[in-house]
């Protein structure tokens, strides 16, 4: 097969795929439909303040893999739904940033310098609609890239990178999350170290069971999941559950006047675009380095359209050209990301995480560089998926331009939704998750071990991101540092071997040491950013 064949192969895949049902004689496609489904539920989520992408994912995840099984033909349905909810909470972020002044992420109180000044002032609507605007198409640029490069990078790799290397750059990965994710890059190494050492229990190669303490609980390894999502979701839950203890108060919510003109025109949108294009390409290809999150790239789009802007009204006064910096650059970040997952197999955010875990779960499908071979004497399965998997993405894509923005605005009801009411939601269906995924009562304490353990790491600052990549990552890293050994001979300084696996590990001492000078961050929210 050819590469087109591959393209044309993918694409059917997904519109020609298992149908849902039929409508007049018509088959609607599975797998759109599954996009569709995640990308209202992840609008409606990303405008609940309190509930993000992760949050819906995580909760996604265990229920989708109970409906559809493990099968191969369960991959596409999944991974779809969830890029959907990925996308659609993307945009649907900004809903209560710009309504109601409550940014449910670092990055979304960028959105609220400008976009609650317009809503004070009536222009609600058209701040709603410059931020759908700005956001889909960074993000749809974002896209194109990630279908341009991450094809190449892996091919690369695939070429040029042995065993050894591959161990150094997965080092180098873990080192970058460490240092750029939280304040304190070695708070971020002692977490990575941490996801490491629990990802040991249990696993390996030998025949017997590692660190389990002789029992039986944990002779069989730490669940993924569970550890996961007790991390991320659990131990936020449990730290906002604290925080709403301490206020004790509901927010109030004071109604705003509306003017008649909302719409956007297209000399509005000629207006915008250099502002969408330079913090486009600043978001993707921060994007594309592991861990660094959409709080930088917002607010270094954010820092250049104000340097670009000459209007009348400044940055921070309720600008139109403000809400587009701001959400073109943390949008294009979305896409940007797989970069690394689909050609390294390494997650450089939490939705990355989530997607990761599905195809571990599933199977046929490992991401990283094997996974762009292209064979003509027999069909790779996996690059099918791959290019199903941007077909999902482009679909995603066209229902943000053509309902996204509609939803968006009928969406503004939910940041009334006061946490007293969706925190609890959030425990149940977070713990009814875990149990569907696992089936046994045994996991609840995992899951409450590992809530704690997330709880504990953000009250003294630790970020949580480096922890779970490295978890994930760690039965890759072991695999590599085997596989090296033995090729090597076993010679124990393999590592140092190879002229790119010095550089890789150079790299990684370098980004250690340059992030943990004293310096001043360029906004307070980079200084919350642990990669949600």
């Amino acid at each position: 097969m050819g590469v087109l064949d591959y393209v044309w192969a993918g694409i059917m895949a997904v519109i020609a795929g298992p149908a849902a049902f039929e409508l007049f004689g018509i088959g609607i496609p599975l797998v759109g439909l599954m996009v569709l489904g995640g990308f209202i539920l992840g609008i409606v989520g990303g405008a609940t303040p309190g509930l993000a992408g992760p949050f819906l994912m995580a909760v996604s995840l265990p229920i989708l893999l109970s409906t559809f099984g493990f099968s191969p033909d369960a991959l596409l349905p999944v991974l779809g739904f969830l890029i959907g909810v990925m996308k659609g909470a993307t945009v649907g972020g900004s809903v209560p940033a710009i309504l109601f002044n409550t940014p449910g992420t670092p990055d979304a109180m960028l959105t609220t310098f400008d976009g609650y000044p317009m809503a004070q002032k009536g222009q609600a609507g058209k701040a709603l609609r410059t931020a759908h605007f700005a956001s889909v198409s960074g993000d749809t640029f974002s896209d194109l890239v990630l279908f341009t490069c991450a094809p190449f990078l892996a091919v690369m790799v695939e070429a040029y990178l042995g065993f050894g290397e591959k161990a150094a750059l997965i080092l180098l990965s873990l080192a970058f999350v460490a240092a750029v994710v939280g304040a304190s890059p070695m708070k971020g190494m002692i977490a990575a170290f941490l996801g490491l050492f629990i990802a040991t229990i249990g696993t390996g190669q030998d025949s017997y069971a590692r660190l389990s303490l002789g029992t039986d609980v944990l002779s069989s390894g730490v669940p993924m999941i569970t550890a996961v999502l007790g991390v991320l979701i659990l131990g936020e839950i449990l730290f906002a559950f604290e925080e709403m203890w301490r206020s004790r108060r509901v927010d109030k919510v004071s109604p705003t006047p509306i003017q008649r003109d909302q719409r956007l025109s297209w000399a509005d949108r000629k207006r915008l675009m250099p502002f969408i294009g330079v913090s486009a390409a600043i978001g993707t290809v921060i994007g594309a380095l592991p861990g660094i999150g959409s709080t930088l790239a917002a607010t270094l789009g954010y820092s250049t359209g104000e340097r670009m802007h000459k209007g009348p009204v400044a940055f921070g006064d309720g600008t139109p050209e403000g809400i587009a910096a701001t959400e073109a650059a943390n949008s294009s970040v979305s896409g940007a990301n797989l970069i690394p997952v689909l050609s390294l197999g390494i997650p450089g955010n939490v939705g990355a995480v989530f997607l990761i875990l599905a195809a571990e779960s599933i199977g046929g499908f490992n991401p990283g560089p094997g996974v762009f071979r292209f064979t003509t004497e027999e069909v790779n399965p996996e690059l099918v998926i791959a290019f199903g998997l941007f077909t999902a993405m482009m679909l995603a894509n066209i229902l943000n331009w053509m309902i996204g923005g509609r939803i968006m605005a009928a969406c503004g009801v939910m940041a009334r939704v006061p946490k007293q009411v969706l925190l609890p939601i959030v425990l149940l269906l977070t713990l009814t998750a875990i149990y569907v995924q696992e089936t046994d009562f045994t996991v609840f304490y995992f899951a409450f071990a590992f809530g704690v353990l997330g709880y504990g790491m953000r009250k003294l600052k630790f970020p949580a991101l480096p922890f779970v990549i490295a978890f994930i990552l760690a039965g890759n890293l072991e695999t590599a540092f085997r596989q090296a050994f033995a090729v090597s001979g076993g010679d124990p300084f393999f590592l140092f071997k190879s002229p790119l696996s010095l550089v890789f590990l150079a790299i990684s001492v370098g980004v250690i040491v340059f992030f943990s000078l004293p310096r001043k961050p360029v906004n307070k929210a980079i200084e919350a950013e642990e990669g949600a």
